[in-house]
């Protein structure tokens, strides 16, 4: 079975993208996915919404579980991790798109704030020498 060339290319980014860079891939994401889940309780598609929104759920436990304990910012993020968990379910469970804007607008952000943190880190590494000596 071969892959086609878009799916090679999401292959590649993965592989190649930094740790913080994955975390920003992970916050996407769960936005995609809770973006589709509000599309399926719109058209009453409970198999989707339900497939869609674990699926969210999955990845904020993987941030859970990647977080680094030893920073002082997990003590903070944790329990935010752990709302949004329960916010996605309880939108499963009650068909309720307004729940599902809440967790979006946390995830959101999330990802804003992991994508200054990575400019900044960016613009404070040194550049790489390229080029013939």
């Amino acid at each position: 079975m071969s892959i086609n060339p878009y799916q090679k290319y999401q292959q590649n980014s993965v592989m190649t993208a930094s740790p913080g860079e994955l975390t920003l891939m992970l916050y996407e994401g769960c936005l995609k996915f809770i973006k589709q889940g509000r599309e399926a309780i719109k058209n009453q598609d409970i198999s989707t919404q339900n497939t869609v929104i674990q699926k969210a759920q999955a990845i904020i436990n993987e941030l859970i579980v990647t977080l680094d304990r030893k920073q002082p910012i997990s003590n903070e993020m944790l329990p935010l991790y752990d709302y949004i968990n329960r916010r996605l379910i309880e939108a499963n469970i009650k068909n309720d798109p307004t729940i599902l804007d809440e967790a979006e607008e946390l995830v959101m952000n999330f990802r804003d704030a992991w994508r200054e943190v990575i400019k900044t880190t960016r613009k404070n590494q040194p550049q790489k020498q390229t080029g013939l000596a």
